[in-house]
Formats: structure tokens, sequence, C-alpha cells
């Protein structure tokens, strides 16, 4: 037998876009002697679909467009498609009204429908809320193989790998006793830094306990925060990796079972990205170029501000969209230093970006008069500070709606944690690019940038971090060192320490304290900023779910 995979990128409610998209490889697998074409989770429809599928029209045209489909799939051809169905038994059984199902097409009708058991509710994910759990793990027939099929968290719940159950079921082990002979996997796991090594490792450990060949057909592109790195694979029963897509690019590729041997042949194999700041950057360009053309747009304006956010940002946009695309904005005022500007337009030359400076001092002033009645005898402080980044937010906004351009901003995720940066200001946007990189890790991507030519003016990568929204200012007036502050971001973020934890880890206690009292303070902040890209397993995004209104009291 010969299995084609589709590793595919579709556009979330493009149910026709999507159809054609899955055609199209159907056809050329056809073309090639395939005789079956296996697709990620929920290809038709996009993942995730969210609260899309509360929407009984939807439903209704997904599975008009799975109709047709079936009728337009080649002939001899059979085609897994990822997609929704609806749950007859729900009013009956008082369970939700649709499944996550993958559904065999053949010969111009629907063959068959498997439905995914285990539904996820942590992180991102949130199936629970839509679809009802799949009741027996599903197999058919095809080329004389009895052919296993599960979808995206059916492989997570090998309790020999993890040293615990996440769920009641384990649909390999079930599969494996009902005796198939390979199993196919339909999925939608979201990207985070070096996620492709567990999803392998999982898979070869399963492959090898159960002693069955594995086929991992993963979704690749960007979908609101969410990034898919596609990398799909195959494993042989003795765990070993025989086969592997692209990372982060649409992708066809073949495999051919031997009957005789019970196993897949081996295959191409593509390398994964060679280095952590590869990897990251491909990821966040492609999450930058499917955001903006999903959501409509050509091009992006931000604001340069000669700092190594502004620059990353830049870097990023352009190896997305082209320089011919990408629009910087220098918007200097009295305490910006000549080295700003400087660094700013070395940078746009690197680059090839055009750019445009707009001085904020005549707004400045305008601000100053105008307030003066109310702030009479008050010093200069925070609200004169963010009145600069207001201004800036605003010249950038007003470029981006006269230009239909979409604004980047440029904050990382060690400001984002804190609260260091201005709302209607410097986080006005419609796309956070790097909210989801610590600052330490903006330096890393930054020299990896410059491993070859200088991309990075080298002048932007030395200086001390600044906001330059009064004389001298640097961000260690009012932040610990980034060093520390990310080191104890990580621990109280990512991996859930308390206060004390931290202490006892070596960090000093006043530090810790404080850092966390910003965590807990920003977060209003956090609940109100532009869509950020999800590249780490704790983001601040849509798997974020801090109350505003809340008191820390156990944390005194």
């Amino acid at each position: 037998m010969k299995l084609a995979l589709a590793q595919l990128n579709p556009t979330i409610g493009d149910l026709a876009g999507n159809a054609q998209k899955i055609l199209a490889q159907a056809q050329r697998a056809h073309q090639a002697g395939a005789d079956l074409l296996l697709t990620p989770e929920l290809a038709l429809c996009g993942y995730p679909p969210r609260d899309l599928l509360l929407d009984p029209a939807f439903i209704q045209a997904l599975e008009q467009q799975l109709q047709d489909l079936a009728q337009a799939c080649p002939a001899g051809l059979g085609l897994i498609v990822g997609t929704v169905t609806a749950n007859p038994e729900a009013q009956t059984q008082g369970g939700k009204g649709l499944w996550n199902s993958a559904v065999l097409l053949g010969e111009g009708q629907v063959q068959h429908r498997f439905h995914k058991r285990l539904l996820p509710t942590y992180d991102v994910f949130d199936e629970d809320r839509y679809f009802a759990p799949g009741g027996t793990q599903g197999y058919f027939l095809w080329a004389g193989l009895k052919i296993g099929v599960t979808i995206c968290e059916d492989l997570w719940n090998d309790e020999a790998f993890w040293g615990q159950r996440r769920y009641a079921h384990n649909p390999l082990a079930d599969l494996a006793q009902a005796g198939v002979d390979l199993v196919l996997n339909l999925s939608a796991s979201p990207y985070s830094l070096a996620k492709q090594r567990l999803r392998e490792a999982l898979v070869q450990h399963s492959a090898q306990r159960f002693q069955l060949p594995i086929v991992y057909a993963n979704q690749v592109g960007g979908n609101d925060d969410l990034i898919f790195d596609g990398a799909s694979f195959a494993v042989n029963r003795q765990g070993h990796l025989l086969c592997r897509a692209k990372a982060f690019a649409e992708e066809l590729i073949y495999l051919d079972f031997e009957t005789t041997q019970g196993d897949f042949l081996a295959g191409p194999c593509q390398s994964l990205p060679e280095s952590e700041p590869a990897e990251l950057f491909a990821a966040l360009v492609l999450g930058v170029k499917d955001y903006l053309h999903k959501c409509g747009f050509s091009r992006a304006v931000l604001g340069l501000s000669g700092g190594i956010d502004s620059a990353l940002v830049a870097a990023i946009a352009v190896a997305a969209l082209g320089a011919e695309n990408v629009l910087g904005i220098l918007m200097p005022s009295p305490y910006s230093s000549d080295h700003s500007l400087s660094d700013a337009l070395a940078l746009a030359q690197n680059l090839g970006i055009t750019t445009h400076t707009v001085p904020i001092e005549p707004a400045m002033a305008t601000y100053d008069q105008m307030l003066a009645p109310l702030f009479q005898g008050t010093p200069f402080g925070l609200a004169e500070e963010n009145i600069q980044a207001r201004i800036r937010g605003n010249v950038l906004m007003a470029i981006a709606n006269k230009f239909g351009h979409l604004l980047l901003t440029t904050g990382n995720k060690s400001e984002m944690a804190v609260g260091y940066c201005t709302l209607y200001g410097d986080m006005n946007g419609g796309l956070a690019v790097i909210a989801d990189l610590p600052k330490t890790q903006v330096f890393k991507l930054c020299h990896w940038l410059n491993r070859e030519d200088e991309v990075i003016p080298a002048h932007i990568l030395s200086k001390p971090p600044s906001a330059e929204l009064k004389p001298g200012q640097v961000d260690q007036d009012s932040l610990p060192p980034y060093e520390i502050l990310d080191r104890i971001l990580e621990r109280f973020i990512h991996h859930h320490q308390s206060r004390q934890e931290i202490i006892q880890a070596g960090f000093e206690p006043e530090t810790v304290h404080r850092v966390a009292h910003l965590i807990r303070r920003a977060e209003f902040k956090r609940r109100q900023a532009a869509p950020g890209l999800k590249v780490t397993d704790r983001a601040f995004g849509s798997g974020w779910r801090m109350p505003i209104a809340m008191k820390p009291s156990w944390e005194a």
C-alpha cells in the first residue's frame, strides 16, 4: 500500500478553500499511485474553530462541503479528512452535539466516521466545550490491511511514557488489542519550542511498546496566536523514525507499506531547524505571515525606536512579508538619544525597508499646555512619560488606518509579565510578535541573525535597553537585570513555583516579592493586549486564564 500524507495549512472557516486544497493534494496523490491520503485534524474547517462550532449553519455547511469533497475525490483513492460531524445521540444521551472526527471518503461517498476519544482541556485547548468523546476506537480495512485511526490527543495518554495517565483510556492500547496493522493519527498540535522532539519521543516509545507503525499528520501554519509547525512523521514498529515532512511549510509526502514485512519502508526525512534560534525565528516568521494574510493584510507598519525589540520585530516582518511590505516609523522626542535615530536608520538600511520620521515634540507641548491647569504643581512622572508612548501609539494607528497596514507591536514577554508597557501606547497594534519571547531570548535571537552578516546594528546589541521617556533612563532603573528577571519569570510563570521556592533557589527575597507583585498587578494590561504569537509552553494568550480583580493573600 502507498500512503500519502498531506501536511496542510488551512484557513479557519474557509471551507471551500480548504476543500480545494485537500482535493488538489488528493489529485496529486492519485496521480502518484497512492492508495490512501491522510490529512491533519479538522483540516476541512481549520483548527481551532472555537465558537464557530456553536453556529448550526457552519456545521451544516461543513457537512455539505464534506459530501461535495467525497464526490470530487478521485476514484480508487481513500481520503481521510479531519472534520466536525454532528452527534445524533446528544439529545437522548445528554452529551455534546458534535464530534471531532476523521472521515474516510472513497468511491464518491463517506465510508467510515471515527471520533476523537480524548478531549484536552488544558493550556490553549477547550475541546470539552464543544465535543463529545468518541465511544470506541475505530479501524477500517483497506488494501488488505486493518488500519487504526486516532486523532491528536488520542496518542498522548501512554502511562508508561508519562509515568501517569491523563485519561481513563489509552486508545492506542485498545487498537493494539484489536490487532490493527498500523495506526494513523490526524493532529493539529500547536508549536512550542522543542515540542517536536517530545512528539517524536512519545510516538517512538508507543510504537515500540505496542509494536505498531504510526503515522502522524500535523497541521502547519498560523491561526491567531497559535503556530502549527507541521514536521509530520512516521515511525516503524521498532520505533525508528522513517520519514519527516518539512517544519513550518506545506508538503505532500509518500510512504510505502510492505505487507510481507508488516511495516513501512523508510522515506524522505527532512531535518529540523539547526538551532533553537533558527526554530524560533521560523515559527515567528510563519506566525506573522499567516496572521496578516489570513486577516486580509499585505503590509505592516511598526515603530522603530533604535532598540533591540523593534529591531527584531522588523527583521521578522521583513522575512515574513518582504522588505517592500514593511514600513518603519521613527518618532523621536526631546529625550531620544542621537544613537536611537542613527541605530534605527542603520537597521532600516540593513533590512531594506522604507522609513518616515515623525517627531512627537509638538504633540508633547500641546498635551503639556492642555493639562497644565490640572497638573499644575505636580512633578514630572509616569503620566507624562506614558503620554509620550500614547502619542506614538496614536501616530502609528493613524498611519495603519490611512494606508491599510497592520500595526505590529514590539513588546517582549519580560515587559508584558511585569507591566513595563503602556496601554494605548506601545501596546497599540494588531499583533504582538515577540510577546512570548523573554528579553534574554530576544538578545539570543538577534545575535543569531548576525551570525553571518550584520542584520541588527552592533550598537543596538551593546547599549543598555531604555524606553527613553525621561533623561538618562534605562530599564534597570525600574526592573532587575533581565538575566535575573527572566530566570524568576521562568520559575513563576512556567514552573508555577511559589515565592518561597524561588527565594530558596537563591534569588534575593525583595526582588522576588516585587516581581511577583508586578506580575499580578499587570494582568489588566495583558487582558487588553494584542494577540501574541505563542512559542513557549506557557504564553500570555488563549491558554493564560488569570483573574484581573484578585488578592493573592496566600503569597503574603
